[in-house]
């Protein structure tokens, strides 16, 4: 199969060919805002040519399928996939006539499921001096625009939650040295896109547990194995980021393996991470194929988890999928009530996407949400990598539960806030202090950024708001406070620290891709010159790679010929 993304409209010509069957040429024609599916037939045929056979060549070859997609899509979404035909012997020949091109009307049922969010605005603070949200960590939202654009593509608009590109990399926040789990600061600094207005960055530095120090880890890998996971960028990559994360596990380590398709099942028993070889061996048998029963294999796994739970380690199911659960509790609302059920057991979640084209990042990001988790996103083995090893800790160990955080602004000083992201994780102010609602997870070393931006209401510098976090431990059921306060001293963007500077460059991205009406005077060229600008160190090549990422938006937004033809 072979997939043709961003193809201006017109006429074209598709030649197969393959040694020892005859050569096809077809014609495709692709119009605005559509997308195109061509399966054809190769037949046995004359070899024309001297080559040396070493197989002999299939009498018919009809599993082939191509894709094409307009450039020209809706609201700029990518192409969805082609589907894939289930592994299967080949039909013997027969005098069926080669299949006609498949024209598909409604493109947007075969694409990627993103939550739809209204982003948020600003608010009097006059009128409402207070904010609340829960942190996110997650990152998947970056790894998912960096597919559509290392395809040539911008990525649909939903697909952009800026939170989690900015969370996407780490900052030299100072680590907490007052024995709680996590430090707490915060700059003001004028406002890149928008320079009347006022930028208020919030910085939550997680303590960094040593591995060696770390409690044993009680894992229960849930793995989809249905037909949707055979591509080479589904199952066969989780199994390459699993044998990363198997690698570093130790002897009081235990992982179990649950698997579901039409039904679910334990494919490897609870076992010591002594035992590498026996647990690889399991994941190397694995093979996909079959519907998707994954509410089946969710109750499963938990109770895996359940059964060997460690009172003193770190409890944790990591489901790894595409989403395209079709059997049995499958829909949104029921799997999100059953996660909420499971996580009173002190099972913690990770999920992991993968896919292309029909990944359901929704119903993922729903369910690390409510299942006391994080949510990733794997595009590559280079990002399996940064998940399970880089950031493994941060991956796997919780330090602490339930981080809500709330900001209550100084109307005298603040005329209006809007925040830069978190609309999927915003809360009431009256759920700060109820400590039976949920709210997210820090990891391990993981910091989390949020930004705001403020309209001040003078020309004054002052204390302009009060911050207040409130966790749990990871164990614990009542939570702890922290306050300080928020101080703009004046500083102007120029000023900024690097971190704060490199930040609102990510941010400034994301309001871009999203088509933000906030974005103000916001350019690519403006965000990639303070991307490049605050750099600084790069070990691993992420912020590098964010710079390309830039370039290719400006380029597919066309932003350089708009300011030409403006000259």
């Amino acid at each position: 199969e072979y997939t043709f993304v961003s193809l201006a409209p017109g006429r074209y010509h598709l030649r197969f060919d393959l040694s020892g069957l005859q050569t096809i040429t077809r014609e495709v024609t692709i119009s605005t805002a559509s997308v195109v599916r061509l399966a054809t037939e190769m037949r046995a045929g004359s070899i024309a040519e001297s080559i040396t056979v070493t197989a002999s060549a299939p009498a018919v070859l009809e599993t082939t399928e191509v894709q094409f997609s307009s450039s020209q899509m809706k609201g700029g979404s990518s192409a969805p996939r082609a589907r894939r035909a289930p592994a299967s012997p080949l039909p013997s020949p027969s005098p069926q006539p080669s299949p006609q091109p498949m024209y598909i009307q409604d493109a947007v049922q075969e694409m990627s499921r993103f939550a739809q969010f209204k982003e948020n605005e600003f608010i009097a603070a006059a009128k409402e001096a207070t904010t609340t949200f829960s942190i996110d960590v997650d990152r998947a939202s970056y790894a998912n625009v960096r597919r559509y654009l290392t395809a040539n593509q911008l990525p649909p608009s939903d697909a952009v939650r800026i939170e989690e590109m900015v969370n996407y990399f780490t900052y030299h926040y100072a680590p907490p040295t007052d024995g709680r789990p996590f430090s707490v600061s915060s700059e003001v600094v004028g406002c890149p896109w928008e320079p009347a207005h006022r930028l208020v960055r919030i910085g939550i530095q997680g303590q960094q547990i040593e591995q060696w120090r770390q409690a044993p880890n009680n894992l229960v890998f849930l793995l989809d194995v249905s037909g949707s996971m055979q591509p080479i960028d589904r199952l066969p990559l989780i199994k390459s980021a699993l044998r990363m994360l198997v690698d570093q596990l130790r002897v009081q380590d235990s992982v179990a393996i649950v698997v579901y398709a039409g039904a679910a099942g334990l494919a490897l028993p609870p076992t010591s991470g002594a035992d590498k070889a026996k647990i690889i061996n399991a994941l190397d048998a694995l093979q996909a194929g079959g519907s998707t029963a994954g509410g089946e294999g969710i109750e499963l796994a938990y109770k895996i988890a359940r059964d060997n739970f460690n009172p003193q380690g770190n409890n944790r199911v990591i489901l790894a999928t595409d989403g395209d659960f079709n059997v049995g509790v499958n829909d949104t609302p029921s799997l999100q009530k059953l996660i909420e059920e499971k996580r009173a057991s002190g099972v913690f979640l990770t999920c992991v996407g993968v896919g292309a084209g029909d990944l359901n990042d929704e119903l993922m990001k729903t369910l690390s949400v409510k299942g006391n988790g994080n949510y990733s996103y794997l595009d590559s083995v280079a990002e399996a990598k940064k998940v399970f090893v880089n950031e493994l800790g941060g991956t796997l160990v919780a330090i602490a539960k339930d981080v809500k955080v709330q900001l209550e602004f100084d109307p005298a000083l603040v005329e209006s806030y809007r925040q830069i992201g978190y609309e999927m994780r915003a809360l009431a102010n009256a759920d700060f202090k109820d400590d039976t609602k949920d709210a997210g997870e820090l990891g391990s070393g993981h910091s989390v950024t949020a930004l705001y931006e403020i309209v001040p209401a003078r020309a004054a510098i002052g204390r302009i708001a009060t911050l207040r976090l409130r966790y749990k431990e990871p164990k614990g059921e009542t939570s702890s406070l922290i306050e300080s306060t928020i101080v703009d001293d004046g500083k102007n963007a120029n000023e900024a620290s690097p971190d704060t500077q490199f930040a609102a460059a990510v941010a400034e991205l994301g309001m871009l891709l999203r088509g933000s009406k906030y974005k103000g005077h916001a350019t690519y060229a403006d965000a990639l010159a303070l991307a490049r600008a605050m750099r600084g160190e790069d070990f691993e090549g992420y912020r590098e790679e964010l710079l390309r990422m830039i370039e290719t938006s400006k380029s597919l937004s066309g932003e350089g010929a708009k300011v030409a033809l403006k000259q």
